[in-house]
C-alpha cells in the first residue's frame, strides 16, 4: 500500500489562456477534470490536494490537468510530493493528527 500526497498549482500565464488577472475559469476546468478522475482532493485556495495510489496515478493526474490548459501559450506549475508506504487516506488522517494533539477542531 501506497499513499502519494501531491499537492500543485498550475494555471495559465499567457494572455491568451486567461481573463484579465484571473484564472478561476482555467482553473475550473482543472478541477473539474480531477473530480471527474475520482481520486480524492481536496481544493485550496493557493492549489489542490490529491491522494493517489502511485507515482504514475499522480503524475497522471498532473498530466490530467495540463490537458485542460493544452491550448494556452504558457502554463506554470509547481508540485510538492509526500509519499508514504503503508498509509492511506492521509488526506483526513493528517489533519485529524493535528486535532488531536490540540484537542480542537481546526478551520480547514
Amino acid at each position: 500500500m501506497l499513499s502519494v500526497l501531491l499537492e500543485f498549482a498550475m494555471f495559465p500565464t499567457s494572455a491568451d489562456g486567461r481573463e484579465g488577472s484571473s484564472v478561476s475559469k482555467e482553473v475550473s476546468k482543472i478541477i473539474d477534470a480531477i473530480d471527474k478522475s475520482g481520486v480524492s482532493y481536496q481544493l485550496t485556495a493557493m492549489g489542490t490536494i490529491i491522494e493517489a495510489k502511485s507515482m504514475k496515478e499522480a503524475l497522471g493526474i498532473v498530466e490530467l490537468a495540463y490537458e485542460q490548459l493544452e491550448d494556452c501559450d504558457r502554463v506554470y506549475s509547481s508540485l510538492k510530493f509526500d509519499i508514504r508506504k503503508n498509509c492511506e487516506n492521509r488526506l483526513k488522517t493528517k489533519v485529524e493528527a493535528v486535532e488531536k494533539t490540540l484537542n480542537r477542531k481546526v478551520n480547514s
